[in-house]
């Protein structure tokens, strides 16, 4: 049955994460214009016309906090309650992106700034981004759940031990015992040893590790044809 059509506007906002001492952060910026002028949100927009999801994804996280590298990326789910811009009807795609660590960055475009919050000391946010970045933690703890090897895109590497299992520990909101998860990493042959890192104090040197090749997770590839 034909009837009145608003016009549906298709957006996207990015869930970045980074660890910083043992402790979950994601990126967010400051609206430099309405609505909700002055508050934090996380970084997106409108998608261009013929621009594939995925791109705009990037393009809008690059113009407006300055990261241009993230190695890992995936569709996280899509927001489209009527109420959710005042704008209109805007039906946001949500993506989940990972970095081994947090970058400098600074906003741009429409942001005022740019800066890594600690996922437990969160700004109020504009529109649903609260519902959003809830729903990327726990997306985020369930995947790691699943498949541990996505840490690795949540440290430099070569890594030690201990970086990876505190970046676990920052994802996860708690501690493991580090024996277990030494266990958990090495009896699956994900990584191989490498060289001996000194250490800064007076402890005994780490062995440094790396992924074996090939055993990187990939990203669900969203844009196929």
């Amino acid at each position: 049955m034909e009837g009145n059509r608003s016009t549906i506007t298709v957006a996207v906002d990015v869930v970045l994460f980074a660890v910083r001492d043992r402790t979950l952060h994601v990126l967010l910026v400051e609206r430099g214009r309405p609505p909700f002028k002055g508050t934090w949100a996380l970084p997106g927009g409108i998608v261009e016309p013929q621009e594939p999801l995925a791109a705009a994804a990037r393009r809008e996280l690059a113009e407006e906090t300055g990261v241009t590298e993230i190695p890992y990326l995936r569709q996280l789910a899509a927001f489209g309650q009527p109420d959710r811009d005042p704008r209109g009807r805007v039906i946001s795609i949500a993506y989940l992106g990972l970095l081994p660590k947090p970058e400098d960055v600074q906003g741009a475009d429409d942001a005022a700034s740019a800066a890594w919050w600690n996922v437990n000391a969160l700004p109020p946010l504009a529109f649903d981004h609260q519902e959003i970045l809830a729903c990327a933690v726990k997306r985020l703890r369930c995947l790691v759940t699943e498949d541990p090897r996505l840490l690795f895109y949540l440290v430099p590497i070569p890594f030690v031990m201990s970086e990876l299992r505190h970046a676990y520990e920052g994802v996860m909101g708690r501690e493991i015992d580090k024996r277990n998860f030494r266990r958990l990493i090495l009896r699956h042959n994900w990584v191989e040893p490498g060289d001996m890192r000194p250490n800064k104090g007076r402890g005994r040197p780490a062995r440094e590790y790396r992924p074996r090749e090939g055993l990187l997770p990939r990203a669900p590839n969203d844009e196929c044809p």
